[in-house]
């Protein structure tokens, strides 16, 4: 019997092609039922967590596919068009996340571990929030643990947000060969006039990065 699993076994492209274009249909068949006002997601053969569940599959097909494109290989799935937007509903900020993380210290161990699967799953659902899921993660994992159960949960993750920001930054300066400041400076620019620097300006700047 398939299973959420079993996604990642599909054992060519052809099968995963089936799995996308059928889940998208499921998808679209989801979201006309919604619009009824007697609709109630326990009508449904899944359960909202395996759905939730798949969707996180589905969205894994479409990075892979995003991923794998320009590569000299030709996909079948690369002319797929993965519809995101039967996904997209209102954004699950990362504060909503924060608050779900807040009472996560006053739980049970086993109510504990079951609610961050949850907040887990969440993220890998959300297509704005997948790029986050690993620090996330991380920060459940090794952060959570030594917080207090009356300590300040927000402050110590953005707090854990900005050092991991950071490091980010500096690695790519560093991969790049770009001069921190200079980098920060366009960055701040562009933040002001949300506007990208002129071609001329990023020639000088890259040739004052020392490239």
């Amino acid at each position: 019997m398939p299973t959420v699993q079993s996604v990642d076994e599909l054992p060519s492209e052809n099968e995963q092609l089936a799995f996308v274009t059928q889940f998208r249909e499921l998808l679209r068949i989801k979201n006309i039922l919604t619009t009824f006002a007697d609709f109630d997601e326990v009508d449904l053969n899944l359960t909202a967590q395996t759905f939730e569940d798949y969707k996180s599959k589905y969205l894994d097909v479409h990075d892979k596919v995003k991923q794998d494109q320009g590569k000299e290989k030709t996909s079948v799935l690369e002319d797929v068009d993965f519809e995101l937007s039967l996904i997209h509903r209102d954004e699950i900020k990362v504060a909503y996340i924060l608050n779900l993380l807040m009472t996560l210290n006053k739980l049970p161990p086993e109510e504990r571990i079951k609610r961050q699967k949850e907040i887990v799953d969440m993220v890998a659902g959300e297509v704005q929030l997948r790029s986050k899921k690993l620090l996330i993660q991380a920060f459940i994992d090794e952060n959570l643990p030594k917080i207090k159960p009356n300590g300040n949960v927000i402050a110590e993750f953005e707090s854990f947000w900005a050092e991991n920001k950071q490091k980010a930054f500096n690695a790519l300066c560093t991969e790049e060969q770009i001069v921190p400041e200079q980098l920060e400076k366009l960055l701040n620019d562009y933040a002001f006039a949300n506007r990208l620097p002129r071609g001329q300006v990023k020639v000088k700047w890259t040739l004052e990065s020392g490239q």
